[in-house]
Formats: C-alpha cells, sequence, structure tokens
C-alpha cells in the first residue's frame, strides 16, 4: 500500500487558493525522500477548477468531489469528508493551510481520526533516519523554534502558513483525476451555512501584493501610517503593520505580519519603524528584498534587511516618497 503525502487543497470562488500549490510543491519534495506518491484533495461547488493544476505543481492523484454544498464552507460536512477520504486513502501525511478554513477543519479531522496535529508550521522535512515528519513551528509566544514529530500515530498531519513555501514553476506532467462519491450521510449536519460577508479592512489581502510597507511603534502615532499609505499607492502595494500597532488600533488586523498575524512574501518589502522582533520576523523574511529604516543602529531588523537606512524616518521617508513621486512623473507614470 502507498503511504502517500495528502495535500487537502482549498478552493475559494472556483479558484484554488495559492497556498493549495505552495504546500504541493513542497508535498513532492517529501514525497521524493520517502519515495512514494502525492495525492491532493480539492473539494469544490464549480465547473471551472482546474483540477490538471495539481497534477502540473507535483501531485500525481487528484481526489475531488463535486457537490452545491461546497458553495459556502460548512465545518461538519468538511470534516465528515475529509475523514472519510483519509481513512480510506490511509496517508503517510497530511498537509493543509493554515487559514481560517484549515485552522477550523483539519483540528477537527484529527481529533476524528484520533491523530496528532502540528498547526501554523513554517519548516518542513523528512527525518533521515526515521522518515518521519519533522514539523517546525514558533513556540512560546514566538521565541523559540520548536520540532515536533509523531512518531506513533498515523497520518502525521500540519497545517502551514501561506507564504511559507514558494509555488514550483508547472511541468507537464501525467497523474490520476479520481472522483471521491459522495454520500447522503457525509453531507449531514445541524448546522446551515446562510452566506458569506468579507470583514470591515480587509478590501486588499496583504498576501496577494508583490510590494508591502510595514510601520512599527517607530511611526509613534496613527496618523503617520497616512505616509506608509502613500508610499505603498506609488508602488502599487498594500500597508502591512506590526503587532504593537495593531494593539494600539493604529491599523485593522488584516494587515498585521508577524507568528499572530499573515505570514508575507512579497518582491519588496519595507520595514519602517520596526525593530525586528523575531514573531516579526518570522512573518516576513521570506520576502524577496527587504528595505529597514530604523534610528536605531542595532535593530535586529538590520539583520535581515538587504537595504538599511538608519536615521529618523520622519526625514527619509518623505525624501523617498518624493524621488519616486518625481521618477513616476519622469517617466510618464510607469512602474517604478
Amino acid at each position: 500500500m502507498h503511504r502517500d503525502v495528502m495535500v487537502i487543497t482549498e478552493v475559494r470562488q472556483n479558484k484554488l487558493l495559492p497556498v493549495s500549490l505552495e504546500l504541493t510543491g513542497k508535498a513532492r519534495a517529501l514525497a521524493d525522500k520517502l519515495k512514494t506518491r502525492v495525492t491532493a484533495v480539492v473539494l469544490y461547488n464549480g465547473m471551472d477548477v482546474e483540477l490538471e493544476t495539481m497534477i502540473n505543481h507535483g501531485a500525481d492523484r487528484v481526489i475531488h468531489s463535486r457537490d452545491k454544498i461546497f458553495r459556502l464552507f460548512n465545518q461538519a460536512v468538511h470534516t465528515n469528508v475529509i475523514s472519510r477520504i483519509i481513512e480510506e486513502e490511509a496517508p503517510e501525511i497530511v498537509l493543509a493551510g493554515a487559514t481560517s478554513t484549515g485552522r477550523t477543519v483539519l483540528p477537527a479531522v484529527a481529533g476524528r481520526i484520533n491523530t496528532g496535529l502540528t498547526a501554523d508550521c513554517t519548516g518542513l522535512d523528512i527525518e533521515q533516519e526515521s522518515g518521519l515528519l519533522l514539523q517546525t513551528r514558533p513556540a512560546i509566544g514566538g521565541n523559540i523554534m520548536a520540532t515536533i514529530k509523531t512518531p506513533e500515530h498515523r497520518p502525521q498531519m500540519a497545517t502551514v502558513r501561506p507564504k511559507t513555501f514558494k509555488i514550483p514553476d508547472p511541468v507537464r506532467r501525467s497523474g490520476e483525476i479520481i472522483e471521491f462519491k459522495l454520500s447522503e450521510h457525509l453531507k449531514k449536519t445541524s448546522v446551515e451555512p446562510l452566506g458569506f460577508k468579507k470583514l470591515p479592512g480587509n478590501e486588499e489581502n496583504i498576501q496577494e501584493l508583490d510590494v508591502i510597507v510595514s510601520g512599527g511603534k517607530g511611526l509613534k502615532r496613527k496618523e503617520s501610517f497616512k505616509m506608509l499609505e502613500r508610499l505603498a499607492k506609488l508602488l502599487d502595494g498594500a500597508v502591512g503593520a506590526s503587532r504593537p500597532t495593531i494593539e494600539a488600533k493604529w491599523m485593522d488586523y488584516p494587515h498585521q505580519v508577524g507568528l499572530s498575524g499573515k505570514v508575507v512574501s512579497p518582491k519588496l518589502y519595507f520595514a519602517i519603524g520596526i525593530s525586528g522582533a523575531i514573531q516579526h520576523i518570522a512573518g516576513m523574511e521570506t520576502s524577496g528584498l527587504i528595505v529597514a529604516v530604523n534610528k536605531d543602529k542595532n535593530a535586529p531588523i538590520f539583520e535581515f534587511s538587504d537595504y538599511g537606512f538608519c536615521g529618523d524616518l520622519f526625514d527619509i521617508l518623505p525624501k523617498l516618497i518624493s524621488r519616486i513621486e518625481e521618477k513616476k512623473n519622469a517617466d510618464g507614470d510607469q512602474h517604478v
């Protein structure tokens, strides 16, 4: 019997979320070490989900179920279906995104099938000697990184924060697409979802943009975020924030970057007035280019930055904004 690495994908508005492709690529690397297969599970409502995408990103098999009950998220139904698929397939490892859906369903699935779950992982690997999954996650408020193993129970289960791994380049591959017949008793639930409503302040998902301009307590006041908003708009980016500024209610929670917020990996990340606590670093260290502005030359953020400006942000930032505006005007409002 194959002991697959299984990825529980997530579909929203008939599209696979990027985290599903990130995890499929990572599952491929893990499966290659174990010399086994990758199986992706897709539960969806519409007609337009491209199942072959999972195969081209590393899956050997796609188990899918299309039903109108998946139009709105229902924790009980998702738990029933995923648990049944796991029981039938008996995978060695199960991975899912640490999204609101993954954080809701996977603990229930783990309880149903009597195994463990390591939540919010930031690293996954295979232990060479034992073949066990090494599940790395922050612990004790983010002050240490713990590596967890599941030696006794199967499957080994983990949720992983979006943007933790890169999406691999697609490669044309062949694989199986298998329909999972959804029986009526799996749909039974005492909960009826009524609708979906976006939270205020969540008009843009900072995880999906190429440029993020984040601010910390060095900004001193809520109004200073106006400078960051101006810079982000010039660069077609979004505004991020450190946890202390969220707690001070200078910005809304959807903008928080860090262990208790979002993990981001843009092409360009600005850390403005952010000291660089490990909780924040863990949320942005995989960014392509990191630019830090801080008046403390010993601020930890400089250790992780590609470019650092040591000085008063209230002097540096207006000059930076002015130079970018001049450049855009000279180039006819082209991208900088």
